[in-house]
C-alpha cells in the first residue's frame, strides 16, 4: 500500500532530525568540553536569525573500501548553504568534526563545489569554517582529487567573489592549501591549527621536538609565518569578525563597497594632529593614532595585526565609503620596508584592488631595513611587489605624507610615479633621496674630510641639506606633492579628494596577466 502525503512528510523530518543530531549527543559533548562550537553552531552565528538555508543535507558517501558502507557519517562531515549575513547574500560550509573528524572524502568535496560554484555564479562571499581530520583515507586517491577540486575553485573565484576562511580546528597536510588561497584566514587561538607535516612526522625525520601550538596555532601564523590574518579568543569572535569584515567589502568585483552612515562629520578637524610628529626626527609616534583622528568614528579593521608590525594595514571608512589604507609606524623598526612588510602591504593592495575599494597610503618611511638576512632572504624580489601592485592597481590611490619619505621607499609607499591620484603633505614632511646626515656625508665628503674641525663641518652641510631638502616644498614645486596641508584638516580634505576620484577609470594594456616577481 502507497504511504500517504502526511506519513512522507513524517519520513523527511526524521531523515532531518537523524542528520541534525551530527555525529551523536557523545561528539557533539567532546566537540564543546574543548571550547569549540559545532559545525551548524557556527552556521547559526554566521548568518542572520532564521536565513540559514541547507543544501545537500542528505548526502552519503559512497566509499565501499574497509567496509565504509557500513558506517554512516551525517552529511558526509560537512554542512553546505546559503544565508544572509547583515541582510546580503552569503554562500557557507561548515566541516563536522564530530562526524568522522570532518573527514574530506569524494562527496563532502563536492558538497563544498557546488556552493563554491554557486557562489561565484551568484557573485556573493564563500565563507569556510574548516574543522577536519584531513584527507579520508579510505576513499584515496578521490579523496585527494576532492582537494583538488576545491583548490581549482579557489583560482577561479580569487579576485571576483572574496574567500574568507576560519581555521577552527585542526587543518592539516593538504588541507591547509585552500585556506591558504582563500583572502582571509582567520584562527582561534589554543583550539585550531595548521601545518604541512606535524610534530610526530617532524620529529621522526629530523628529531626535532615541538608542540602543535608552537608549529602552527594561531600565535605562530600571526606572528612568524603571516598565513593567517586574525587570531582571535573564540569561535564566537571569529565569527563576529567575519561579520564585521563582510560589512566593508562589495559582495564581488562588479559592485563598489557598501556605503555606511557612520554619523562622522565629514568636515571635522582634529587640532591633536598638529602636534602628534615629534620635532626631534629620531622619536617615533603612533601612526594608528593618526588614522583614528582622520577615518569615521576613530573606527578601523586591522588584518595581521601581529605581522610585520613595522606596516600597518586595515579596511575604514571616510565619509562612509570602505578604504584600504597602508600606512608605515614609526614605532617599530622606525616604518622601515622589509621583506615581511612588503608583502603584508601587496597582498592587502591587490584585494582592495581586485575589490574596487580606494588605497590611502600614509607614509614616514626612512628606507629599507639594511642587513644581509634582508638582502639574501630577497628584499630587492620581494619589494618589486610592492612597486608592481601600486602600479598595476587602478582604484582611486591618495597618498599622505605625515614626516620621513627617503628614496626607494618613498617610490614604493605610492609616490604619484606609481601611480597616486592626489599627494598631500604635511609641513612636517621631509621628501628627499637619503637623510641629511648620509646626504652630507656623500656629497660633501672631501670638504668635510679636509676641514680643519671636520665634525663642524660636516654638522654645518647637514644643517644646510636640511634645509634645502627636509621639507615638502621641493616635491611640491615639481608638482610631486599635490598640496601641502595643515595636519589638523586632513580628513576633510581626504574625504573631498576621495569624492573627486570615486568615478575614477584607468585601464591598463590588455594581456592575459602580468609576472610579478613572486
Amino acid at each position: 500500500m502507497m504511504a500517504n502525503v502526511k506519513d512522507m512528510i513524517q519520513e523527511l523530518k526524521d531523515r532531518e532530525a537523524r542528520v541534525l543530531q551530527m555525529g551523536g549527543d557523545k561528539a557533539v559533548a567532546a566537540q564543546h568540553e574543548k571550547g569549540k562550537l559545532t559545525a551548524r553552531e557556527r552556521l547559526d552565528l554566521l548568518f542572520d536569525k532564521g536565513t540559514f538555508c541547507e543544501i545537500d543535507m542528505f548526502v552519503s558517501h559512497r566509499c565501499t573500501n574497509f567496509d565504509m558502507q557500513k558506517v554512516d557519517i551525517a552529511s558526509d562531515g560537512v554542512v553546505t548553504g546559503h544565508g544572509l549575513v547583515q541582510g546580503r547574500t552569503v554562500f557557507a560550509f561548515s566541516q563536522d568534526f564530530t562526524a568522522r573528524a570532518g573527514s574530506l572524502g569524494e562527496m563532502h568535496s563536492k558538497k563544498i563545489c557546488k556552493v563554491m560554484d554557486l557562489a561565484l555564479k551568484a557573485g556573493v562571499p564563500f565563507v569556510g569554517f574548516n574543522d577536519s581530520g584531513g584527507a579520508r583515507i579510505q576513499e584515496g586517491v578521490d579523496a585527494l582529487s576532492g582537494y583538488g577540486q576545491i583548490f581549482f575553485r579557489n583560482s577561479a573565484a580569487s579576485g571576483v567573489i572574496p574567500q574568507i576562511s576560519a581555521i577552527m580546528g585542526p587543518t592539516a597536510g593538504g588541507a591547509v592549501y585552500s585556506p591558504a588561497m582563500t583572502d582571509w584566514v582567520f584562527m582561534v587561538k589554543n583550539s585550531s591549527y595548521m601545518f604541512i607535516t606535524g610534530p610526530d612526522v617532524i620529529k621522526a625525520v629530523t628529531g626535532e621536538e615541538i608542540s602543535f601550538e608552537a608549529l602552527g596555532g594561531a600565535k605562530t601564523h600571526n606572528e612568524k609565518s603571516g598565513v593567517a590574518h586574525f587570531a582571535c579568543e573564540s569561535d564566537e569572535d571569529a565569527i563576529s569578525r567575519i561579520r564585521r569584515l563582510l560589512s566593508y567589502l562589495p559582495a564581488n568585483n562588479m559592485e563598489d563597497p557598501p556605503l555606511v552612515e557612520s554619523g562622522d562629520d565629514p568636515h571635522r578637524t582634529d587640532p591633536a594632529l598638529d602636534s602628534i610628529v615629534p620635532d626631534n626626527p629620531n622619536k617615533s609616534y603612533d601612526m594608528k593614532a593618526v588614522i583614528r583622528a582622520i577615518v569615521d568614528k576613530g573606527e578601523i579593521f586591522e588584518p595581521h595585526e601581529y605581522f610585520a608590525r613595522n606596516m600597518v594595514v586595515c579596511f575604514a571608512r571616510l565619509n562612509g565609503r570602505t578604504i584600504g589604507i597602508i600606512a608605515n609606524q614609526p614605532k617599530i623598526l622606525a616604518g622601515c620596508l622589509d621583506i615581511n612588510a612588503s608583502d603584508k602591504a601587496t597582498r592587502f593592495i591587490r584585494f582592495c584592488d581586485s575589490f574596487n575599494i580606494p588605497l590611502l597610503t600614509i607614509a614616514d618611511v626612512p628606507g629599507y631595513l639594511p642587513g644581509s638576512q634582508q638582502e639574501w632572504g630577497g628584499i630587492i624580489r620581494h619589494g618589486a611587489k610592492l612597486l608592481w601592485c601600486y602600479s598595476e592597481a587602478t582604484v582611486p590611490k591618495l597618498l599622505l605624507v605625515t614626516r620621513k619619505d627617503y628614496g626607494g621607499s618613498y617610490l614604493a609607499m605610492c609616490s604619484k610615479d606609481l601611480g597616486a591620484d592626489m599627494a598631500f603633505a604635511w609641513p612636517t614632511a621631509e621628501i628627499a633621496v637619503m637623510g641629511a646626515a648620509g646626504a652630507a656625508n656623500i656629497i660633501h665628503r672631501k670638504e668635510i674630510s679636509a676641514a680643519e674641525n671636520p665634525e663642524a663641518k660636516r654638522q654645518e652641510k647637514i644643517s644646510a641639506y636640511n634645509e634645502l631638502f627636509a621639507n615638502p616644498y621641493v616635491a611640491a614645486s615639481r608638482g610631486y606633492i599635490d598640496a601641502v596641508i595643515v595636519p589638523s584638516e586632513t580628513r576633510p580634505r581626504l574625504i573631498a579628494a576621495l569624492e573627486a576620484m570615486c568615478s575614477k577609470r584607468e585601464t591598463r594594456p590588455p594581456k592575459k596577466h602580468g609576472n610579478i616577481p613572486m
